[in-house]
């Protein structure tokens, strides 16, 4: 199990998924839009572990 230190968390949150089709959909809460300062066209990593938990992140754009 992943331990979490609350000392460190900024915001939690949860967000529906809409699936359509192919088409697959999550809205990423106003809070971490401005904490990350995300954009327009900015992409994010998504990876699975064995036991199910999801770590997601910002790809940091290269220079």
């Amino acid at each position: 199990m992943t331990e979490i230190n609350i000392d460190e968390v900024i915001f939690i949150s949860e967000t529906s998924l809409t699936i359509r089709e192919s088409r697959r959909r999550t809205t990423v809460p106003k809070e971490i839009v401005d904490e990350l300062g995300l954009k327009n066209g900015d992409k994010l990593r998504w990876i699975l572990f064995e036991d199910g938990k999801i770590l997601l992140m910002k790809v940091k754009k290269k220079k």
